[in-house]
């Protein structure tokens, strides 16, 4: 799996290369946090409390998210996809199959009124649930509270979103 993932990401950042100057349709971008941890109570095995997601490893440099993102808007269409790999998938998404732990971010909009600006959305989607991301770097604080630890950063589901002439999101 680690391969197919590598594979991914190497797509994705050759594909920008090859296409940066073809189409203002098509984005390409990715994101890495890395980490080192130390812990004193020295677990055995590496592995802070039971309870975290992320960066959850002790005592090594490790990854606890990474993505490349790939985004389309066209017209009146436009698509996210996102992969992942790192500790945040690999212990808060455990219980998913395997292929679906390292999808970050999947889904498609069209857009129902240019005027009104109203977009539908469909498939996973970032988590409007807190103040708090699996990003660390759109996070308030360095550290995470535990209540936003144990909440989803994902959702999947449909959303239909406005726009005002001011930029408000609703």
């Amino acid at each position: 799996m680690k391969i197919v993932i590598a594979s991914i990401f190497s797509f994705f950042f050759l594909y920008n290369k090859a296409t940066a100057q073809d189409s203002s349709k098509l984005s390409v971008s990715g994101y890495i946090d890395v980490y080192y941890q130390f812990d004193f109570d020295k677990p055995q095995n590496h592995q802070r409390s039971f309870f975290l997601y992320n960066h959850k490893r002790h005592n090594e440099v490790n990854v606890n998210l990474a993505f490349a993102k790939v985004n389309y808007l066209a017209n009146k269409v436009r698509a996210n996809l996102a992969v992942m790999t790192g500790n945040y998938p690999q212990y808060n998404l455990a219980a998913e199959p395997q292929i679906l732990q390292h999808i970050y971010e999947a889904n498609i909009g069209i857009e129902l009124s240019k005027k009104n600006k109203i977009w539908l959305d469909a498939g996973i989607m970032p988590s409007h649930i807190g103040f708090e991301s699996a990003v660390s770097a759109d996070c308030y604080t360095l550290s995470r509270g535990l209540l936003a630890e144990n909440s989803p950063y994902f959702e999947t589901g449909i959303k239909l979103t406005k726009t005002n002439k001011k930029k408000m999101f609703l």
